[in-house]
């Protein structure tokens, strides 16, 4: 069978579809080969291989997982639902999350794609003013018998570098360009890169947000289904192994088994925020506390949505305002002595 991967719309369409089957009393194997009838090539052998192993007792996820198909996360996430007999519930998460990721990956290449190609564009004439306008400038402040100075003169020689080697700054343009074509069509290429940088920095800023939300999301699906906190801790821990927060996750299982409340432990590991973990406490001592982590899964995601957001929304003014004091840095430099001079002449 030919190997591919799960985009986040198919991964959302198939979590959904199954979700909506076994609510309506329709097993998991029977609910893949109905969903296989509206596929066709490669995905549609995927889904019937799926089946076929659920009818020979393999759980969703371990089907799941076997195909490759599919990431850590959903695999994950599936396995914890089973195992906590929420395979409806997690599957329902699994369909809402990556709608949601769909939905950002759009608006983020909506906020990209115009500023990136407007700096290009701003770099090409930057580029000329460099290597063909520059020059001309020389030659006229050289007639007028000077030259270009201070930060004009060090532009002119940036100039003429940058002319030299074209050639080898064309190449690299062209292999930057195969290589963003081959991104762009390659879905496994893409998985296996952000595994590498999730392995190295997946623990940062709004990737530890997106992580501790995720754990938050398994431990309330674990304690909704009367698990111990050392249980779903542990089911918590499971699904981040891939990421940097596993050691996190590790550390506050440790405690829990030290004697530490959950909240404490939670806050010491930093998966919970001091106000949440609170909010965590009064739910404990009311009997409440899977329905509070409920609430609290679903604001970190929020929260970590939103941060997102707000990266995204920076990007374009942030590109568009560089690229602009760049040109008018170059301008500046070439005008100002040349008005000098023009007002000496005057």
């Amino acid at each position: 069978m030919k190997q591919i991967m799960f985009e986040d719309q198919a991964i959302q369409d198939l979590c959904r579809g199954l979700a909506l089957q076994l609510h309506a009393g329709v097993g998991l194997g029977d609910g893949l080969f109905l969903l296989a009838e509206e596929m066709d090539g490669a995905e549609k052998e995927l889904i019937l291989a799926m089946g076929r192993k659920l009818d020979e007792g393999v759980s969703l996820w371990e089907a799941m997982a076997q195909t490759g198909a599919f990431p850590r996360y959903a695999t994950g996430l599936l396995a914890v639902g089973e195992r906590a007999g929420r395979t409806e519930e997690a599957l329902t998460a699994l369909a809402d999350f990556y709608q949601r990721r769909a939905n950002l990956r759009h608006q983020l290449r909506s906020a990209v794609a115009y500023p990136a190609l407007l700096v290009a564009l701003m770099l090409a004439v930057i580029a000329v003013l460099l290597i063909r306008v520059l020059p001309v400038f020389h030659d006229v402040y050289a007639s007028l018998g000077t030259g270009l100075t201070g930060l004009a003169g060090g532009l002119l020689r940036l100039g003429q570098v940058l002319k030299a080697a074209l050639p080898v700054i064309l190449v690299i343009l062209a292999l930057l360009a195969a290589f963003s074509v081959l991104l762009a069509c390659s879905e496994g290429l893409r998985t296996r890169l952000l595994q590498f940088f999730r392995s190295r920095f997946g623990d940062r800023g709004v990737l530890k947000k997106y992580n501790n939300a995720h754990f938050a999301q398994a431990l309330a699906m674990a304690l909704r289904s009367g698990l111990t906190p050392e249980e779903g801790v542990r089911l918590g821990a499971e699904l981040l192994r891939d990421s940097p927060a596993a050691a996190r996750a590790e550390l506050c299982l440790s405690l829990l088994q030290q004697g530490k409340a959950l909240n404490e432990a939670l806050t010491a590991a930093q998966l919970l925020q001091p106000k949440d973990s609170r909010l965590l406490a009064l739910g404990t001592r009311s009997g409440s506390a899977d329905r509070v982590m409920e609430e609290l899964s679903s604001a970190l995601s929020d929260e970590a949505e939103r941060s997102l957001e707000r990266i995204i929304s920076k990007v374009e003014p942030t590109l568009v305002l560089c690229a602009s004091v760049l040109v008018g840095v170059i301008l500046l430099a070439v005008m100002l002595p040349l008005l000098d001079i023009m007002s000496a002449i005057g």
